[in-house]
């Protein structure tokens, strides 16, 4: 579908506004906007509507939207004064009052009519990512589950609601498909989604069995499937339990999706979410090469949204991973700029769980209070408990602080949403961590061994592996990987290690310090 007015072009499938042949920049929240000002150009859009249609119903501030209604008068060469295209109506909202015609014949999608209520239009997909639950299906014998399977349903939706930049299509919506029997692709398009969350439940005595599916609502392609089980004690805990399982290890696969999907979208339509994609590609790539080229894809994004948190805080992390990996030409020059990053990342999108939790712990890492950082790190916990990231990192900020049982607490929490299957990496690396400063080196080595085996090129598993095998009395062991740390790192001597290990406290520092010491760090 395109929108021509005046000498513009508006492409809902390329996602792009051109003047003549000259592509005009636009952030993803602008251009949504225009485009439910122009699909509904016969009408004034509230505010609220557009809190809905924009920002998923997520409150946000009147500066916000009027920075955003300005950024789109700019685009298209208008202005408060002029109002030749965008006209605000007092106490009623705004109102695009060009002369607009469509390219192809399919009748133009309405989002809502004049008393507000949905209409049947099949909406665009929106850029960012989209994704409708429908309504889980009862397998057990007992048909009165049905309305446990309608609770896990509703939970997962009110978990997906809070996490940014996702568009969540309504449960009225979802469950308006319940019984019918419609293809995935169909409900895609008539929802206005790109993925399709399908479950179903069943239930024998004491015993609980719930299986679903990550549908690409595009491709018709599963993307992943996955089931949980667990016995029926307490509902409310068992509802929680099975939402906050499926919502964390659903999450890290559509995200994947979509850097999938990023990767092979035409590069001269990029808007900011599509580079921050493409730099998450790059990010997870790893290596010096790979973050340094996720790095230039984050800065894009940022120049193209300033608003856009996620941008900000992996662009923090990758200069935590470049410090970590001994990889930083400027340290000094380098942990400032990732500081900075990081301060923006949790000034911007202090709703968003995951650029809270990154940022916050960025912010820990090049030296914020430690107080400081885990009001905020609380506060990712609150918007985000169902992710497995901001449990176990803020167990991560808890070691940094000395709070060693109440960080295991919480790496603990994050195996529990996710069972080894993404974040096995980090979370063994503190466990091991945790562990040694406690004491117990047998179990800090085991963890390591677990972390080396999953990243056996990261010289924070190759230093656990080597001091607690040193703490251990296993010399022979302890000097193999202290010589392949030293390979990574030719320059790290016992003087820096506070540099590169954030531990707080001198006493947990000195019992890392002297593992590596056994294990041959020089001074």
């Amino acid at each position: 579908m395109r929108f021509l007015f005046e000498d513009y072009t508006l492409d809902l499938e390329r996602r792009e506004l051109k003047r003549g042949q000259q592509a005009i920049p636009m952030t993803p929240q602008a251009f949504d906007l225009l485009v439910v000002l122009i699909q509904n150009r016969n009408l004034v859009i509230s505010r609220d509507r557009l809190l809905e249609s924009v920002w998923g119903g997520r409150i946000v501030s009147e500066s916000t939207i009027n920075s955003h209604i300005n950024a789109v008068r700019h685009a298209l060469g208008d202005n408060g004064q002029e109002q030749r295209l965008i006209r605000t109506v007092s106490r009623k909202g705004v109102h695009f009052v060009g002369l607009v015609s469509e390219l192809d014949a399919r009748p133009m999608p309405t989002i809502f009519n004049g008393s507000g209520n949905p209409l049947a239009g099949i909406p665009p997909v929106p850029a960012r990512p989209s994704i409708a639950v429908l309504p889980f299906t009862n397998l057990s014998e007992n048909p009165l589950q049905g309305y446990f399977a309608d609770g896990i349903t509703e939970d997962i939706i009110e978990a997906l609601t809070r996490v940014r930049r996702l568009f969540v299509a309504a449960r009225s919506s979802s469950f308006s498909y319940r019984g019918r029997a419609i293809n995935v692709q169909q409900i895609g398009r008539e929802l206005g989604v790109r993925y399709v969350l399908d479950g179903s439940l069943r239930r024998a005595a004491d015993r609980l069995r719930v299986s679903v599916h990550l549908i690409d609502a595009v491709t018709g392609r599963n993307i992943w499937a996955d089931r949980f089980d667990s016995v029926v004690d307490d509902i409310i805990d068992v509802q929680n339990y099975i939402a906050t399982s499926v919502v964390g290890a659903m999450m890290p696969k559509l995200e994947q999706a979509e850097i999938n999907r990023a990767m092979h979208a035409p590069t001269e339509s990029m808007d900011a979410y599509e580079h921050y994609l493409r730099g998450m590609a790059c990010f997870n790539r790893g290596g010096r090469r790979g973050l340094r080229q996720a790095l230039t894809f984050f800065y894009m994004a940022i120049e193209l949204d300033p608003e856009f948190g996620m941008a900000y805080c992996t662009a923090a992390w990758c200069y935590v991973l470049l410090k970590q990996s001994f990889w930083m030409d400027d340290i000094a020059l380098e942990s400032a700029e990732g500081a900075r990053l990081a301060r923006l990342a949790v000034e911007v999108e202090n709703e968003d769980g995951r650029a809270l939790t990154w940022g916050t712990y960025a912010l820990g890492h090049f030296g914020e209070d430690l107080d400081v950082c885990s009001t905020h790190m609380n506060r990712a916990l609150n918007i985000s408990p169902h992710l497995s990231k901001p449990w176990y990192l803020s167990g991560g900020q808890k070691l940094s602080a000395g709070r060693h049982e109440e960080a295991l607490e919480r790496i603990s929490q994050a195996q529990l949403i996710d069972p080894g299957k993404t974040e096995v990496r980090e979370i063994a690396i503190l466990s091991s961590l945790a562990h040694m400063l406690q004491g117990r080196v047998e179990e800090a080595g085991s963890w390591a061994q677990k972390a080396f085996a999953v990243a056996p090129d990261l010289p924070r598993a190759i230093g656990l592996l080597a001091a607690s095998h040193a703490l251990c009395g296993r010399g022979q062991e302890a000097a193999r990987a202290m010589a392949l740390l030293r390979q990574h790192g030719p320059e790290l001597r016992l003087s820096g290690v506070r540099n590169w290990v954030h531990l707080r406290r001198q006493e947990d520092l000195d019992v890392f310090e002297d593992g590596l010491r056994r294990a041959g760090l020089p001074e």
